[in-house]
């Protein structure tokens, strides 16, 4: 073992786990350094916090009046805090969130200095739009975007400044980040899904879409992936034998959390409840030192913005325990990789969950409406999701290790199958008084008996009902939940505006509320068969069932993001107001773009790994082995091919692996210059998946095969059995 590994794991063993101490409980820490609700009340005059209010349950505009009172509401109680900055905190299109902060600080005429915060200062600022990715909407020459407050979304402390959660739009108008499209496709299928909920209850004004993430990681020590050139450039790995113990035992799953990790996980549950993150859940997860966190469900928007904020908060807090977080889909070949499921409801105002059964036949109708219309939805649209999981990291996932395929389905249980077998029974038009008795009591009306045994989960399954809820389990680790949750509320919504339209005209042919609603629903099921699929999504028959189906397997990208571009998609963005198609093709030259210059990067990465470290190491110790067969000759004389010829036999393989990495190289150099000078967005992603990726794979083979055959002293990388178990 090189001496920096011995280094890193002796300092990693001796590391003692910090004792959190927590002198509060958790529920007293709660929102501790957040501008919540009580807080609000607290700094707030009356109006003024009825005004965000009305802002967060209706979307009514704040008055400038109140806007300058809540900035110094805010300035006050951060004051108050320990803070001397603010900033407008965002999420660009780069997939991390930004922030750029400003003083509270303002000198005076009489040379003394007071501190100041304004409305002007709270509702806008001017950040470079041009240095954010922006898929062609701004020049480079032309830099002005701006960020707006979203009141919507509680205002936190961290250290000394305030953040305050933002949108982020071109000085033109088009938006630039992950939270404009959400907050409009909330907007739609509130609107929507009030329409169709108010067929089972008047006195439904408002519905909300709900998530709760969970959040899956590695945690390496820090002083081992700081010797890791590929992890620190690329998130992952892209050479290393894997261990003779893995997670072939499942003895992870579950298992007794390590100390130091117990301590990192107690430190972020800490400071997450004081940003107001509900955080309830933490285990360990299937691979070696992989673990996951979960919260409680939250009104979609503020799930979102807590996400983000978690994974940064993540990675400042296993500094502190001399960790490394890394959220890439599939940091370690061989072993599972990380995802983020997100489990996604519709709830009202009235404080019903329209995925949830009820206690009777019409409320049992109103979760049948809004189930098999997500259902239809996601057979209608359902290319969309795929486009919305697609990245570089997630591809490496998608199809094995619990992780989805690429193939989107849905899984509801055999029980509810044979529900919605049913209701495909229904007669067309008018139904008999002992059809509408048979369908309420006998179909409708057992629903919660039948869902008490029928909350299994496909983990095979990209998206899957499982009781009250659909879990969108193809989301990677690393994703912002926006792109997700505006795909699905986009869906849902544009479904449910289609429904209402069809129910309203039979029931204006003189059908009767429930016939016209049961009518449209065994439409829904006969035409959204093809995307319910209760069986082994990794199977090879369901890859041909599914084709035969008219499913689509896109298993890259490039292949997935093309779709977005289809005229249906854009006009289902465009129709609802979530995007234009300005916006929808900006979005996605980004999308291609990053997809590219990742797998640039990680080319780069590996050539350099190959040509400094990985060859010389194999030269050097193919040379050690040289000089020894010669000392044999001069020793042994003739005699020594006989003792030398494993040796020998040594030096040809080692040699042979070093010829076919070098021809790879030299082929991954043509290939990444030949991609990266392709000018076509699509065309380019397309050559960088299909000629440049290939090498990697080529590459890491010989490469792992090396690790094996060199001397451990010599090998320069940390390898995986050194990196995989936390000490």
């Amino acid at each position: 073992m090189s001496t920096l590994r011995f280094k890193a794991l002796e300092k990693s063993v001796n590391k003692q786990a910090e004792k959190i101490v927590i002198d509060k409980k958790l529920s007293q820490l709660f929102n501790e350094n957040v501008f919540s609700y009580d807080t609000m009340r607290e700094y707030l005059p009356k109006n003024a916090f009825k005004a965000i209010i009305a802002s967060k349950e209706k979307g009514t505009k704040i008055p400038r009046e109140f806007a300058d009172q809540v900035a110094s509401a805010m300035k006050d109680w951060a004051i108050s805090k320990g803070a001397t900055h603010f900033t407008h905190w965002f999420q660009p299109l780069t997939g991390t969130t930004a922030e750029k902060h400003d003083s509270f600080f303002r000198p005076t005429e009489d040379g003394r200095a007071i501190d100041t915060f304004e409305g002007t200062a709270l509702v806008q600022q001017e950040p470079d739009a041009s240095s954010f990715p922006n898929g062609g909407i701004r020049n480079t020459f032309e830099a002005r975007g701006y960020t707006a407050w979203d009141p919507t979304s509680t205002a936190f402390i961290i250290g000394t400044t305030l953040f305050i959660p933002s949108v982020f739009i071109s000085y033109t108008g088009e938006t630039l980040d992950y939270k404009v499209p959400l907050l409009r496709a909330l907007q739609s299928v509130d609107e929507a899904a009030t329409e169709v909920a108010k067929y089972f209850d008047k006195n439904v004004t408002k519905v909300q879409s709900t998530l709760g993430w969970e959040q899956e990681y590695f945690l390496v020590d820090l002083h081992l992936y700081n010797s890791r050139p590929d992890l620190q450039m690329t998130g992952r790995t892209l050479v290393g034998h894997s261990p003779a113990k893995g997670q072939q035992l499942d003895d992870h799953y579950f298992g007794a959390i390590p100390m130091r990790v117990m301590s990192y996980m107690q430190d972020l549950e800490v400071e997450s409840m004081k940003l107001g993150i509900p955080i309830t859940t933490r285990h360990n997860e299937v691979a070696p030192n992989q673990f996951e966190c979960a919260p409680m469900f939250e009104e979609a928007n503020q799930a979102v913005d807590h996400n983000s904020l978690l994974m940064d908060l993540m990675g400042r807090i296993a500094k502190k325990h001399d960790f490394k977080v890394l959220l890439h889909e599939k940091p370690f070949a061989g072993v599972n990789g990380s995802g983020k499921h997100n489990n996604w409801s519709l709830s009202t105002d009235t404080g019903e969950n329209l995925l949830s059964p009820g206690k009777n036949p019409k409320k049992n109708l109103q979760f049948l409406t809004f189930f098999v219309n997500t259902i239809k939805a996601v057979s209608e649209y359902g290319d969309m999701l795929r486009s919305a999981i697609a990245e570089a990291g997630n591809d490496h996932r998608l199809g094995a290790n619990e992780a989805p395929p690429a193939i989107i389905s849905i899984f509801i249980g055999s029980q509810l199958t044979n529900v919605l077998n049913e209701l495909e029974k229904v007669t067309e038009g008018k139904l008999s008084a002992e059809e509408k008795t048979d369908l309420k009591l006998n179909v409708v009306g057992k629903i919660p008996e039948i869902l008490l045994d029928n909350t299994d989960r496909n983990r095979t399954s990209p998206f899957a009902f499982t009781g009250n809820k659909f879990e969108i389990r193809a989301v990677g680790s690393s994703a912002n939940c926006a792109e997700t949750m505006t795909v699905i509320n986009t869906i849902v919504a544009q479904q449910l505006k289609d429904f209402k339209e069809e129910v309203d005209a039979l029931i204006e042919n003189g059908l009767s509320k429930d016939e016209a609603i049961f009518n449209v629903l065994r439409e829904y099921i006969k035409s959204s068969r093809n995307v319910l699929f209760e069986g082994d999504g990794y199977s090879d028959n369901w890859v041909e069932e599914a084709e035969v189906r008219g499913l689509n397997n896109y298993k890259t990208t490039p292949e997935a993001l093309k779709l977005e571009l289809d005229p249906k998609y854009i006009e289902v963005y465009e129709k609802t107001g979530v995007l234009s198609a300005r916006e929808v093709e900006a979005r996605n030259e980004i999308k291609l773009e990053k997809y590219s210059t990742k797998i640039s990067i990680e080319a780069n990465v590996l050539i350099d790994l190959v040509s400094s470290q990985i060859i010389p190491a194999a030269v050097n110790y193919q040379n050690v082995l040289v000089k020894n067969v010669k000392g044999l000759k001069d020793i042994f004389g003739d005699e020594f091919k006989d003792l030398a010829k494993d040796q020998m036999d040594l030096i040809r393989v080692i040699s042979t692996h070093i010829n076919s990495i070098k021809v790879a190289n030299d082929q991954l150099i043509v290939a990444a210059k030949s991609a990266k000078e392709i000018e076509d967005h699509q065309a380019q992603a397309e050559a960088f998946g299909a000629t440049v990726k290939p090498l990697f794979d080529e590459i890491r083979y010989h490469s792992d095969e090396l690790e094996e055959l060199i001397d451990n002293n010599l090998w320069p990388l940390t390898k995986y059995r050194e990196m995989l178990f936390t000490r």
